[in-house]
C-alpha cells in the first residue's frame, strides 16, 4: 500500500481560507480591530484594506505609529508574552482582516516551514522600519518626516512605485505620524504642491522628485 504524501503546504492559501482558529471579519472605515490594553490573543493579517495603528498615553495624547495595508500582520506582540495590547487597530477604510488564534499561529509557525519564512520576512521587514522611523524622529525636521512618510505610503522604491495614494490620509493622521501639527502639515503639503512635488488629481499622487527633500541637508 503506497504511503499518503503530505501535499505542499500554501501560505497563502492558509491566510485566505477560514478554518481551524482562523476567521476572517470585515470592517467599514473606523472600525475598530482591537483596542489598547485589550487582551492580546491573536496575530492578524490584511486580507483588503488599510489599518491604521495608535497610541494613547494616559493623558490622552495620541501617535500614529504604523500605516499597514494588505497583505501586512499585526498584532504579533502576543507571539512573545504581551498579555494586552500595547496599540488600537482600526480600519482607515473598508477592509478584511484574518484573525488567527495565537494556539493555531503558534501551531503553523512550528509544523510549516513555508509559513515561518513568511512570518520572518515580515518580521524583519518590520523592524527594519521602526529602527528607520525611529532614526527619522531623531534626527530629521517635520518636513523631512513628512516627505518620507508620503514617498512610503506611495510605495517609493518599490516595483513600479511611486503609486497614487488612493486611502484618503487626513492632515491629522500625518501630523501623528510625524510627530508635529495640523498646521505645520498644511504648511508643507502646500509647499511641496507649489513645488511640483505632490500633485491632487482626485487623490494624492507624490512624485519622485520629492525624495531631494529627504536627501538635502538644509531642512
Amino acid at each position: 500500500m503506497a504511503k499518503k504524501t503530505k501535499s505542499a503546504f500554501d501560505p497563502k492559501a492558509f491566510l485566505a481560507t477560514v478554518s481551524r482558529g482562523r476567521t476572517v471579519a470585515s470592517y467599514r472605515k473606523g472600525g475598530v480591530i482591537y483596542r489598547q490594553a485589550a487582551a492580546a490573543d491573536a496575530v492578524f493579517y490584511i486580507q483588503k484594506g488599510k489599518i491604521k495603528i495608535t497610541v494613547r498615553s494616559q493623558q490622552g495624547k495620541e501617535a500614529v505609529i504604523a500605516l499597514l495595508g494588505t497583505g501586512e500582520f499585526f498584532g504579533e506582540g502576543c507571539l512573545i508574552g504581551q498579555p494586552l495590547r500595547l496599540a488600537t487597530a482600526a480600519a482607515m477604510i473598508e477592509s478584511e482582516v484574518m484573525r488567527v488564534g495565537k494556539a493555531e499561529m503558534v501551531r503553523v509557525l512550528h509544523e510549516e516551514p513555508a509559513f515561518g519564512e513568511l512570518f520572518m520576512a515580515h518580521l524583519l521587514t518590520r523592524s527594519s522600519r521602526v529602527e528607520e522611523d525611529l532614526v527619522d524622529q531623531l534626527f530629521n525636521s517635520s518636513e523631512k518626516r513628512l516627505a518620507r512618510t508620503l514617498l512610503l505610503l506611495a510605495n517609493f522604491g518599490r516595483e513600479g512605485g511611486p503609486q497614487p495614494i488612493t486611502t484618503p490620509i487626513s492632515q491629522e493622521t500625518l501630523a501623528g505620524i510625524i510627530g508635529t501639527t495640523r498646521p505645520r502639515v498644511s504648511h508643507f503639503m502646500n509647499k511641496f504642491r507649489k513645488l511640483g512635488f505632490i500633485s491632487y488629481n482626485g487623490h494624492l499622487e507624490v512624485h519622485s522628485s520629492l525624495l531631494s527633500v529627504v536627501l538635502r541637508d538644509d531642512v
